[in-house]
């Protein structure tokens, strides 16, 4: 089950993703897409514009589609938008989306008073993990997921080798990276987080 979730996860480019779960498209934080996606859910980590583009977001909004975001992004969006903070539980269907808490540890573009969101999104008993733009922070040690998606480009998020560390205490089945090739990072950091994994957990690395 989740081998085929993954196989329905794809990668927008940066911290984007479309994931499909069941009749539903949810797309996460789209940035300078490249082609059109509809999205019945979106979520949008916090309002930095590579994560809130409102020109992105009006490109997969549909009539029905489900926003779900912090106060800060909520303010610039419209339709059926949903604010929530940390610990927020919303329901849209068979579809379950828990908002976690995402920010920097040892610098400041995300900080934690802000309450920034990650999420863990739960279909059909898989829950995939949004990370967002986040350092690695004890909360995370709390989670129970299965597939985890983790920035590695440092910089504004966790560098690679701090993600890998936060991997190892997520221990997910599968974990993806993001958060590089597009405004920082590279694709070598997406292979250094994969090599320093062996044999600790399946790294996929997507294309965009």
């Amino acid at each position: 089950m989740i081998r085929e979730m993954v196989s329905k996860i794809r990668w927008l480019g940066h911290d984007g993703f479309l994931i499909k779960a069941g009749d539903k498209n949810i797309v996460i934080d789209p940035y300078e897409l490249e082609s059109a996606v509809e999205a019945d859910i979106l979520l949008i980590s916090h309002d930095h514009f590579d994560h809130c583009s409102v020109d992105d977001a009006a490109k997969v909004v549909k009539p029905g589609t489900v926003i779900v975001t912090e106060k800060d992004s909520a303010a610039k969006l419209s339709g059926d938008v949903r604010v929530v903070a940390p610990g927020d539980v919303v329901e849209i269907g068979d579809v379950t989306v828990t908002a976690v808490p995402a920010y920097n540890t040892n610098k400041d573009f995300h900080p934690k008073g802000n309450g920034w969101l990650g999420f863990v999104i739960t279909y059909n008993g898989v829950r995939i993990y949004h990370a967002g733009d986040t350092d690695f922070i004890p909360e995370m040690e709390a989670l129970d997921v299965d597939i985890a998606l983790l920035p590695v480009s440092g910089t504004y998020v966790m560098t690679w080798d701090e993600a890998v560390e936060a991997a190892k205490k997520i221990m997910p089945q599968i974990a993806i990276p993001m958060h590089y090739g597009g405004i920082v990072g590279t694709s070598e950091d997406a292979d250094k987080f994969k090599a320093a994994l062996d044999g600790v957990c399946e790294v996929v690395v997507l294309e965009k």
